[in-house]
């Protein structure tokens, strides 16, 4: 009897063991487009990201538009993913959530693509909180035909951009230019040289940033603008790229 007792306290405990091994390291909230031109993207990004979740034993879950956005929502996760949604038609008490959210650094956010799609849109008017957040920055145009495109890194030492090619190829992206370039208002860890178009439309800006970081706001953020093509998930710089961004942004190894 004594050996039996011994045994099930050996079953129990290494039960409880288990258990908290397959309790998930952080949890994630990605917003998506399940329409329009990107959803081939959208599909692309949530298989993805479900795999990874796998692997590296974190939680993922989706959404498609902000109505249940509110503080106690946000609460429920570390790491809020923007993927390819713009930020106008949200929900006023989403605005305020996700506001508090990064400003007191309850969790950390990865903005893809549509999310520089700052200005008035569908009737919509400019939301002045991610203007600033995007710093201070407003879309001009864009090239519709797509191109192909050459990143190169600037910043090579950043967490983000470990094992990422110093100088990469996008193969086919809607590349945006903005009013101005916002390299005065954040940290500019990648940009396209715009010289690499293939083929060449003149929808150009100069300073060309495509992936960075805003310091000034308590949550680790990154800005990565690629995020209209399913082939995206073709390239290891890239997916090495969003790995690192979910990693860093949450502050883990």
């Amino acid at each position: 009897m004594k050996k039996i007792s011994l045994f099930l306290i050996f079953l129990l405990v290494n039960s409880g063991i288990l258990l908290a091994q397959k309790a998930p390291r952080f949890k994630v909230i990605a917003l998506y487009e399940n329409g329009g031109h990107h959803i081939d993207y959208s599909k692309a990004a949530v298989n993805w990201l479900n795999k990874l979740a796998a692997a590296e034993n974190f939680s993922i879950d989706y959404i498609q538009n902000t109505d249940r956005i509110d503080s106690a929502f946000l609460s429920g996760y570390q790491l809020f993913i923007q993927l390819d949604y713009p930020p106008y038609s949200w929900k006023d008490k989403a605005v305020k959530a996700f506001e508090s959210y990064i400003d007191k650094g309850r969790g950390g956010w990865i903005g893809f693509h549509h999310a520089t799609l700052l200005g008035e849109f569908d009737g919509y008017p400019l939301w002045p909180w991610f203007y600033q957040f995007m710093g201070n920055i407003k879309f001009k145009n864009y090239i519709a035909k797509f191109a192909r495109g050459k990143v190169n890194v600037e910043d090579q030492k950043h967490p983000v951009m470990k094992g990422v090619s110093p100088s990469f190829w996008v193969e086919k992206e809607e590349w945006y230019t903005y009013d101005k370039s916002p390299r005065a208002n954040v940290k500019v860890l990648a940009t396209v040289d715009e010289n690499t178009y293939e083929p060449k439309d003149g929808i150009t800006m100069g300073d060309h940033p495509v992936v960075w970081t805003n310091p000034a706001y308590k949550s680790r953020n990154i800005y990565i603008f690629m995020g209209h093509s399913p082939i995206l998930f073709d390239s290891k710089d890239y997916t090495t790229l969003f790995k690192n961004a979910i990693f860093w942004t949450v502050g883990k190894p």
